[in-house]
């Protein structure tokens, strides 16, 4: 690396229109469902209608008669031909979690796949799905999670008490003491219902073998291309450089499309077996149905107080459901809730436990912040804990909340925050609300008989992990002989704009103009390895990955400029897409002229410096995560009569650090609050006693949309952090911040009938029977 001044164009930091979008909004993206092959063929699953039963006899007989079906594969022909199953994801030590391609011996929840059917249109494949007859042996299901660990029935042989793993920390005991001596003590039992990531582009791949190259390529929804390419080689038995994957436009992914589920599993291993290309796009039911559920969970949460209110210690006991199939192992994301449980709160003794049980629903799969109940289960216990003891929550949340010249400071579970400002972003979003005008107001809405009230929750995030598979990321950058720029990065855009940022990074490090730069990702032939989207890792990776290949370019274009303006190549300066000598802006090189040289009068290059303008670099953080932290307020209306709940302001004071372009910080933190508000108030999975799930179409399954969501107010806290420009990650925290503030706010609205948070979604109808049941108590 040069110690020459980085270049500067200014347009990291800026509000740069999403480069994207003029391709998207006019249908011109290109989905999973806009790609042909010649010879496609189209897959069908057909699926268990029953929770639990053992799989007797299929008859494929009919189904293959019909004319156009090309093959029907159960199990028995399916299943033997996968090689290995495993994602780099998985870590050593994590128990073993089944996964079968098609359903083996036993169906295992409602929408298990059983068979798949290949036809030459989905028409065909779908008619013929319902021609395959198959013997069910109904069993006795596990519907019921919190109950599995006693049922007398095993969702997978060999897994005692349907347990797919536990973990802990401190001992609840060791904090006995502590709670017996302390001058208030709270406890809450908190359990939040099943609900999905819902991405408006469902899953879907075309999987194409190629016989004479021995080669596959795969056309993907996805949010990690390389994962999926490693995956696929794994799967069928050959080398990675066999396996081309292209991820093109992805219509969201939240977490649901990190990793191939069983589905893609089936249409890879029957593509390579028929050796034909298969398309497979989920339908929405199928989606709410079996793609995968997330969040389904309780937990048992104390804190003990002093006379002050200030926090003495804090447990949780967690119980978490991951359904029949969970995707990766359940405890890569259910351990931070109990880790991260402390939040930004001067907590010194902790204890937490972590118990993950399998059921005969559809498997847990991530989704945007894997570990936002530790958030749900601390911020309604401390709003809980400011009524009993008669502080105001806010106030309590003051004497409590971790300053900036305590940092860092350790987590009692063994995280180290730093470079965060928790109190600032909560000052500054009771600010733009005006908190305490709204108590004013609050208490003239009551005496006129309405109810409003006012929640919060304030959190620490982990970004940009530094998990063996996540912790490094590449970029190449190759500026052409025009002088146009191309950067190559892993990850494509699942809705989170990387190639905006990842332009604007670019055109910064190198001093070239915005519109000369322009960025190929998601195609595992041509662009570098890396661990795509998730876990808020994209916006400081990239940074980190584009600077260190960008170093190389910027020594070689600033030693061929300093020969020609017979200078040196401290004195300079890149911008808009020229090399000038500094203090005299006349004398300089584009770009362009810069690239010729390299590229066509190699004999004239400086001593040392190699013909062409190409390098590859690779990034590594250093660190376990990057800490990012927010403020979410929420102010709401209850109508007590009906139970509607009426959002009226919506205010996020979110520390990402400096912001690479604040529209698509911004966009996120609106898309994560909106999720956030779904699962508070609206989306639910619910099953019934017999493990049927009863929302598996949009009239039952329900999305907030603009007409329930206020406009959402966001203010900025900059606290620089310790990796590339300092950046932070951002996808997953609104998310994470907003169910909690939204709940909190409902129970502040109608804390006058003395009523407490147990059980999620707070629907209409919930609210209406805790209200009801607070009348008859009364009475």
């Amino acid at each position: 690396m040069t110690g020459a001044r980085t270049a500067t164009t200014g347009v990291v930091g800026a509000r740069v229109p999403r480069l994207e979008d003029a391709r998207l909004v006019t249908g011109a993206g290109t989905f999973v469902d806009d790609v042909t092959r010649p010879g496609l063929v189209h897959a069908c699953f057909v699926r268990s209608p029953l929770a639990r039963a053992r799989i007797g006899e299929i008859d494929v007989s009919e189904a293959r008669e019909l004319d156009g079906v090309l093959a029907v594969y159960t199990a028995a022909e399916l299943n033997p031909i996968a090689r290995e199953i495993s994602y780099d994801l998985d870590m050593a030590g994590m128990p073993p979690v089944p996964r079968p391609p098609l359903a083996e011996e036993e169906v295992r929840f409602v929408g298990d796949p059983v068979a798949l059917v290949l036809a030459t249109d989905r028409y065909i494949a779908e008619d013929a799905a319902e021609l395959v007859i198959i013997d069910y042996d109904p069993l006795d299901p596990v519907v019921d999670y919190v109950t599995a660990a006693d049922s007398p029935n095993l969702v997978h042989a060999g897994f005692a008490g349907n347990s797919a793993g536990e973990m802990g920390g401190r001992p609840a005991g060791d904090l006995q003491p502590i709670f017996d001596a302390a001058a208030h003590v709270v406890r809450q039992h908190i359990f939040q219902q099943a609900y999905l990531p819902v991405p408006m582009e469902t899953r879907g791949l075309i999987a194409e073998w190629s016989a004479p190259t021995a080669e596959m390529t795969v056309w993907i929804s996805t949010q990690s291309p390389h994962e999926v390419r490693a995956f696929c080689a794994r799967l069928i038995g050959a080398d990675e450089h066999q396996v081309r994957v292209i991820a093109r436009d992805t219509g969201g992914g939240f977490g649901l499309k990190q990793l191939p589920l069983r589905e893609e599993t089936c249409v890879l291993l029957a593509a390579r077996d028929l050796g034909r290309a298969v398309k497979w796009i989920e339908d929405r039911q199928e989606n709410l149905m079996a793609s995968g559920m997330s969040r389904h969970e309780h937990a048992e949460a104390a804190m003990a107080f002093d006379a002050e209110g200030r926090i003495l210690a804090a447990s949780i006991a967690h119980v978490q459901n991951v359904g029949a199939y969970p995707t990766p192992s359940p405890i890569i994301g259910g351990i931070p809730v109990g880790i991260l449980f402390p939040g930004p709160y001067r907590v010194t003794e902790t204890s937490f436990s972590a118990k993950f049980r399998y059921s005969n629903t559809v498997g847990r799969v991530a989704y945007r912040g894997p570990w936002q109940f530790e958030s749900v289960a601390r911020e309604v216990l401390l709003d809980h804990a400011a009524r009993r003891i008669g502080i105001d929550p806010i106030e309590l949340r003051r004497r409590n909340m971790l300053r900036r010249d305590e940092l860092p400071w350790a987590n009692p579970n063994g995280m180290t925050y730093d470079n965060i400002s928790p109190l600032e972003t909560l000052e500054q979003a009771v600010e733009m609300l005006d908190y305490e005008g709204f108590r004013a107001d609050q208490r003239n809405a009551r005496a006129q008989g309405r109810y409003l009230g006012v929640g919060t929750c304030t959190y620490v995030e982990p970004t940009t992990g530094a998990t063996p598979f996540l912790a490094t990321e590449g970029a190449t950058i190759r500026i052409e002989p025009t002088g146009k720029v191309n950067v190559y990065v892993a990850g494509g855009s699942a809705g989170n704009s990387l190639e905006t940022t990842v332009v604007q990074l670019t055109a910064e490090a190198l001093g070239a103009r915005l519109a000369d730069v322009r960025t190929i990702q998601g195609d595992t032939a041509i662009t570098p390895f890396g661990g795509g989207t998730g876990g808020s890792r994209s916006g400081s990776m990239t940074a980190g990955a584009i600077e260190q290949t960008a170093a190389v370019l910027r020594a070689k274009i600033r030693a061929i400029a300093a020969q020609r303006l017979h200078t040196t190549p401290e004195e300079i300066d890149l911008a808009d897409s020229r090399a000038t000598v500094r203090g005299n802006p006349d004398s300089g090189l584009s770009l362009r002229d810069i690239a010729d040289i390299a590229y066509f009068q190699a004999d004239s290059l400086p001593e040392g410096v190699t013909p062409g303008l190409e390098a590859s670099g690779r990034y590594k953080t250093p660190q376990i995560a990057i800490w990012a932290n927010a403020t979410h307020v929420c102010t709401c209306e209850v109508d007590i009569e009906t139970g509607e709940v009426t959002l009226l302001r919506y205010i996020v004071s979110e520390d990402c650090g400096p912001m690479i372009n604040p529209n698509v910080v911004e966009g996120q933190i609106y898309g994560g609050t909106v999720q956030g508000i779904g699962g508070a108030l609206y989306e639910h999975l619910p099953y019934d006693e017999d493990g049927n799930p009863i929302a598996t179409t949009f009239l039952d399954y329900l999305l907030p949309t603009a007409t329930e969501v206020p406009t959402i107010e966001i203010g900025h806290v900059t606290t620089p952090s310790p990796g590339p420009g300092s950046f932070k990650g951002v996808g997953e925290g609104g998310a994470i911040g907003s169910a909690p503030a939204v709940l909190n706010a409902v129970v502040d609205a109608l804390s006058p009938f003395g009523i407490e948070i147990r059980e999620l979604p707070l629907s209409p109808s919930r609210i209406v029977e805790l209200l009801d049941r607070a009348r008859e108590t009364e009475r």
